[in-house]
Formats: structure tokens, sequence, C-alpha cells
């Protein structure tokens, strides 16, 4: 058995600390390069974030190629049996969307460092600049469909009762003052929470214990299927974690989010 089988999806610093020796943990670290290098969590490997993402316009946010992510995961030195702790310094974002990508590829054993390396730091526990040696070449992977929505899905789905669509963009891109595509606005009936607003700043950037309640109030609610998206599915990283945490059972993230939808020709849109 794992020696986190008990614990639940997010976990505080010291509860990684006293596993930071598992035969079967990948730590995945997801600041910036020059961040890991000054100091990361030991054992900690760096992902690139921009890897996370397939990096190409109008929606950068969309997945990378099934190659791409077969290179990615076996450096990481990917297994069945792998239990990942991912982390990032920013509350979430980064380390929620690697979260889903975990999900596109069918692991479900993980879990996010609440607050990720600033409540590391802040607990005073130690950094290394150590840097482990990337595992091995492309592992075979299945990529699954049910962890995101397509534009065409999310369009077909518009306007039922049982759907809630997270925006975790700002209040102005929201509201289309702020445009940063062809197009501003916002999906119709989404709703709008902004990423940053989960996070707790007196705790290190840790998830706020409240969201059950903020949700509960805005209509995203866990007998609802959840789409949640921003502008490149980064910030809706964080969302897609927080929905994840509290055990909602039909959460996708819209990868291809307002990159795709506010520049597609076809797609109807509230201001």
């Amino acid at each position: 058995m794992s020696a986190f089988s008990s614990l639940p999806l997010v976990i505080e610093p010291a509860e990684l600390q006293a596993r930071l020796g598992a035969s079967d943990l990948i730590l995945v670290d997801l600041t910036s390069a020059s961040r890991y290098e000054a100091g990361h969590i030991p054992g900690a490997r760096f992902v690139d974030p921009k890897r996370t993402q397939l990096g190409q316009p109008p929606a950068p946010g969309l997945l990378p190629t099934k190659a791409q992510l077969e290179m990615l995961f076996g450096e990481l030195g990917h297994n069945p049996d792998a239990v990942y702790v991912v982390y990032d310094d920013e509350g979430g974002g980064w380390a929620g969307r690697f979260i889903w990508l975990l999900d596109v590829i069918g692991h479900s054993s993980y879990h996010y460092l609440d607050g990720g390396l600033l409540s590391w730091q802040a607990e005073g526990l130690p950094l290394s600049t150590e840097v482990p040696a990337p595992v091995g070449g492309p592992v075979p992977l299945t990529l699954h469909d049910e962890p995101t929505a397509t534009r065409e899905y999310l369009q077909s789905r518009l306007g039922a009762a049982d759907l809630a669509i997270w925006d975790a963009r700002g209040p102005t891109e929201y509201s289309g003052e702020k445009v940063v595509a062809a197009k501003g606005g916002h999906i119709p009936g989404a709703v709008n929470f902004e990423w940053t607003a989960g996070m707790d700043q007196a705790r290190h950037l840790r998830i706020r214990k409240d969201m059950p309640q903020i949700l509960e109030k805005l209509g995203i609610t866990p007998d609802k299927e959840v789409i949640t998206h921003c502008q490149t599915h980064h910030r809706s990283g964080f969302t897609y974690l927080v929905a994840k945490a509290l055990g909602y059972p039909r959460i996708k993230g819209y990868a291809g989010s307002w990159g795709e939808w506010g520049n597609h020709p076809d797609t109807p849109i509230e201001k």
C-alpha cells in the first residue's frame, strides 16, 4: 500500500515532507526555471508550464500532442503505480492544469500541495538545488476524452439545466470591457468567479476553506456538470483542481477556453 493512500487530494507540507522518500512518488515542480534553480522541494522534477499546453494560436491552451505528452511523462518516469504530488508558486493554476493532464492520461493517483512552494517555505522546510536526471524516453499513453470539454460539446450543452460554466477570468474580461480575442464578453450562462479569489492570501495561497459555500451561492453545485475555463485553461487549472478536491463528480476543463471561443465566428457570447 502506498504511503499516500490515506491522504486526501489536497495535502499539507508536513504530510509531503514525511513521505519524500516514498519509492512511488513523482514530485512535480511547475514554478519557473529560475525559481526551480534557486531552490525546490527535494527530489522535485521541473516541468516548464508551457509544456502542459499546445501553445499554438488562437487557442494555446489546447492539449499537447500525444507524442509530446508521451515524451514529457517518460522523462518523469511515469508508471501505473506512481503517486504524483504537484505544486507551483502561484496558488495552483499550473498545478491544477497538470492534474487535468493526469486525468487525461487516465492516472488518478495524485495530490496537490496546498499553497505550493509558498506554504512549504513558510513552514521553514528544506529546499534543494539538486536536479534529478530525466528517467527515460517516451512512454505509451492512452488519452481520455472525459476530462475535456470541446467547443462543440460545450455549444451543444448551452442552456442545459444541469450545466454550470465556471469562468475563472477577471471581471473585466467576463464583462467584455477588456477584450483579448476577436470578441469580448463571456459564454452564455457562464458564472464568473476569478481564480485568485479562491486563494487564501493569509494562508500562503492555500485553497479557501469556504469554497463549498461560495460555489453553492454561485450555483456551481456538485449535482451539475461543471465546465471551467479562462483564456488558455491555465487559470482554470485552479478552478478544475478546486472542483476535484471538493469531490465534484462531473468536472471538465474547456481547454480551448476564451482563446478559442472568443476567436471563433460561430460562437454565441453575452456581455
